[in-house]
């Protein structure tokens, strides 16, 4: 996988998934386009892809901001002219609750963001993308969204239509060169874990692990890479044969 004049946006890239998306992509030749809420994390991060690239550029943006969104889009494009590969990783997921106990505010926080975020980043880079005749869209859902977990009804829903808008969309743009897909990770390791090959064991998967921020990221790499071009429409699971828990 060459990324090498290919310009990627990643949200969600602090920590975690987004995290090692953004180390493999940057030692792959990619220009990068970091987006996360927490800017001091994005900047040390920055620090660290320094080894790889210098044609990385951060934003803080809330993804549910969609004039924020746009904005971001416009500015990154006036430095590299174009967006090639678009990630979109930023999620709200740490909340078990069972579901009389989840408020509507809380529901509308988790698809402004989960569902609404992907919707605004995909609206702002899809026309350049279709005028180009190419661009890779990996959206990342979840197996909640597959199989539903109990006391995160809210998570599941969200993770459920990100995967669903991946399908429908693919059907729109794939014959113009831009393929969508979806990633479903089953348990994964801490995000705040810096090692993006750590892992712990775990039963929820017949692996007895959980998956790597690598292991992700490579999956992610490869979506997003011309070994692809064939795949779209696809929610794709990457959870070390989950046990439907």
């Amino acid at each position: 996988m060459d990324f090498k004049n290919k310009t990627a946006i990643i949200t969600g890239a602090s920590v975690g998934i987004g995290r090692a998306a953004a180390l493999l992509m940057a030692q792959k030749g990619a220009n990068l386009i970091l987006v996360d809420i927490n800017y001091e994390a994005l900047e040390k991060l920055k620090c660290e892809l320094s080894e790889y690239s210098e044609n990385v550029l951060i934003y803080k943006c809330d993804v549910s901001d969609e004039n924020g969104v746009n904005n971001l889009v416009n500015d990154a494009i006036s430095h590299f002219d174009k967006i090639d590969i678009l990630v979109n990783n930023a999620a709200l997921w740490r909340d078990s609750r069972p579901f009389c106990e989840v408020s509507s505010e809380d529901w509308k926080k988790f698809f402004d963001i989960n569902v609404f975020g992907t919707v605004y980043f995909t609206k702002a880079v899809l026309p350049g993308m279709l005028e180009n005749k190419y661009g890779r869209i990996i959206n990342v859902a979840s197996v909640a969204g597959v199989y539903g977990n109990a006391n995160m009804v809210n998570y599941s829903a969200t993770k459920g239509a990100v995967i669903a808008m991946t399908k429908a969309l693919a059907k729109e743009t794939t014959g113009c060169g831009v393929t969508v897909n979806a990633v479903s990770p089953g348990s994964v390791s801490p995000s705040d874990n810096p090692d993006i090959d750590y892992y712990q064991e775990s039963a929820l998967s017949f692996a007895g692990r959980t998956g790597t921020g690598r292991e992700n990221a490579e999956l992610i790499c490869f979506l997003a890479s011309d070994d692809s071009a064939y795949i779209s429409g696809q929610n794709i699971q990457i959870d070390g044969c989950r046990k439907k828990m």
